[in-house]
Parts: C-alpha cells; structure tokens; sequence
C-alpha cells in the first residue's frame, strides 16, 4: 500500500471521527436547550403581567419590575409553604440519609444470615410505589393520629426513600477496601466510631447521590400532600401553589414567580453539590 493511500485513509478516517463528534455536540445543544427553554421562559414570567405573557412569551422581561415577587411574598402564604416544604424534605432527607447509611453499611459489611434476603426486601420497595397503597397508608394515618400533620408525609417519604438510598450505598460500600476498617479495629476502634469516622467521609460522593436522586421528588411532590393535609398552614408549595390559581381567573406572573422561587433552592442545592455528584458517579467506574 503506497504512502499517498494510507495519509488518504487517514484522513477519512479522522474526517469521520471529527464528523460524528459534530454530530454528538450538536445533540448535546440541543437536548440542553431543549431542558433549558421551560426554566427560561419560567424565569421571564415572572417578571411580566398577564397580559403580557399571553403577548409576548418568548421576549425579554423587564428584570427591574419585581411586583410578583413582592406581591406573592407580602399577600400570599408562601412563605409558610416554602417553610413547611423545607421542613418536611428537611426531616425526611436527614431520616433517609441516616438510617439508609447505616442499614446499607450492615449489609455491606457484616455477614449474618439473611443478609440477601433484607437487600432484596429493601429493592423491592422499588417497584412497588406507595401510590398504590394510598388507601390502607390513609386508614393508617387516621388510627394513628397524624393526619393533618407533617409527621404523615415524613414517614411516607423516609419510607419512599430508603429503598435506593440502601440500593446505592450498598453498591458503593462493598467497593471500599476492608483493610481501612480492619487497621481501625487494630487500634482499638468501635464498630460506631469506624462506620462514622471512617466509612462515613468515604461514602460522602454516593450519599450525595442518593440525596439528589430522593429531594427532588420530595421537594416537588404534590399527591401525598394532597391526600394527607388540608390544613392550608401545613400545605406545602407544590399544593399551595395551587390555591394561587382562581376558577375564573388567574394571576399567571404572580403563579410564575411562585415557581420560579420554589424551584430556586434545588437548583442552588445541586449547583453547590455538583462535584461530588460527578465525583460520585464516576468513582464506580474507576474503581
């Protein structure tokens, strides 16, 4: 083969690694534009009227007019829902988070009988939604006592949580070396002191993980809420949003504004925990 036909080949060939990697950025653009334009288009109502939604939904705001904002902080009980919502993803995340650390890590680590069998006891909360047991969860709250309080829906959310905060530990726990743990007891340490001293930094990345994959659903649910409370002071945003929205008539901007500061603090949560969420998802893989 002469050398004019191999720099030929060459050529095809990074001509066709350059054209397909075109082709996957210009993918790339546009599912990201795709994603983006609904949180763009949110963010530009609220700054304008009714009317001028209806007008013009796609033009540029007056960023300076901040009436919905002012009038669904000072006329509205957003407030209260943004503090309940708060609460309520607060507790079962802290719930979620510490008793799925300490379950996965037995699992992952000790080895008693029945160990598979409570794995796949915890797995099968994924495909089993609590949705479909809306009515004996009902009956339960009733008997015990708590319905119309937030205690119903943390309970429902740590119970809807754990299955993959347990899943996803567990995977990256047995990933970890033992000799960490084994150096610890060496010197004398607890078994409480090693899972909180040594393993819990470790598995930081992948705590993170569960913890984005379960506030987002937490924080944006609006069916258990619904069903469970119906006191307006204990609703939280995604039902007391709701009541923004009249039979005849509604304030579009001042409803937009509400969903763009419900929105605010997840997005802040993830842009801040960003990295050790990349960190955590390709750590697997490296190891």
């Amino acid at each position: 083969m002469s050398t004019a036909t191999t720099i030929n080949y060459d050529r095809r060939g990074l001509l066709g690694t350059l054209g397909r990697d075109g082709l996957l950025q210009i993918i790339l653009v546009a599912n990201t534009i795709i994603m983006l334009m609904p949180i763009v288009i949110m963010v530009f109502s609220a700054f304008k009227t009714t009317p001028q939604i209806f007008q013009s939904p796609f033009g540029i705001p007056d960023f300076g007019n901040v009436a919905n904002f002012v009038k669904i902080w000072t006329q509205t009980n957003f407030l209260r829902y943004l503090l309940n919502s708060f609460l309520v993803t607060g507790a079962s995340m802290a719930l979620i988070l510490t008793l799925g650390t300490m379950a996965a890590y037995a699992i992952a680590r000790y080895e008693f009988w029945g160990a598979g069998f409570i794995l796949m006891f915890f797995l099968a909360g994924l495909t089993l939604p609590l949705k479909l047991a809306i009515i004996p969860l009902f009956m339960l709250m009733r008997d015990l006592g708590i319905l119309n309080n937030q205690l119903s829906l943390i309970f429902v959310y740590t119970a809807m949580g754990l299955p993959t905060t347990v899943f996803i530990l567990t995977g990256f726990i047995r990933t970890l070396p033992s000799e960490l743990e084994d150096a610890a007891r060496m010197d004398g340490a607890s078994e409480a002191r090693i899972m909180w001293s040594i393993m819990l930094p470790l598995v930081r990345p992948a705590m993170v993980i569960a913890g984005i994959q379960n506030v987002v659903p937490i924080w944006n649910d609006f069916f258990f809420p619904l069903v469970f409370i119906q006191r307006d002071n204990l609703k939280t945003l995604p039902q007391g949003l709701t009541t923004f929205m009249g039979e005849y008539t509604t304030d579009w901007g001042v409803l937009f504004s509400g969903l763009t500061l419900s929105a605010a603090p997840i997005i802040i949560i993830y842009i801040v925990l960003s990295k050790q969420f990349i960190s955590g998802m390709t750590s697997g893989a490296v190891k």
